[in-house]
């Protein structure tokens, strides 16, 4: 069980589990999770981890989207972002890269979730590893994140 699923347990927040076979070779973890799960692929975001200063965010996107760094720094305030290195996104989250859940990250970060997420009745999110989505309410993640609903994609 990772922290991401403890966390919603703990919290008794509505969620539910899917699991697939992730392939090692597979070029996107999230299109990958969308296609295995027969999912609109729109439905299926991805959490990336930016950084500034040496500060950093989470920024929360459809698989299918390119974040606009310039969108989230000023939503964030920065003056320029730029994506994380791996290792630190890693070692600040406590989950390798494919399995980033935005939930029960070792280090709370400042949470930004693309408005888009609020179009559907549910989403698709990692679950903490590799092989497992969880699906929840645009909101239930909004509040268990505190994050900011903004626009982050052009």
């Amino acid at each position: 069980m990772t922290p991401a699923i403890k966390l919603l347990e703990k919290q008794k927040i509505k969620h539910t589990l899917h699991h697939y076979q992730h392939e090692v070779n597979a070029k996107s973890y999230g299109l990958e999770a969308a296609e295995k799960m027969s999912v609109n692929p729109g439905r299926v975001f991805k959490t990336l981890v930016i950084e500034s200063d040496d500060k950093l965010a989470v920024c929360i996107i459809p698989v299918i989207e390119q974040l606009s760094l310039k969108l989230a720094a000023k939503t964030l305030k920065m003056k320029k972002a730029h994506m994380a290195p791996a290792q630190k996104v890693e070692t600040t989250t406590g989950y390798v890269l494919g399995g980033v859940s935005p939930l029960g990250q070792k280090k709370r970060l400042p949470t930004l979730i693309d408005k888009s997420a609020t179009t559907f009745d549910t989403i698709f999110i990692s679950g903490g590893k590799r092989g497992l989505e969880i699906e929840i309410s645009a909101n239930d993640l909004k509040k268990l994140c505190n994050a900011t609903l903004c626009i982050l994609i052009q």
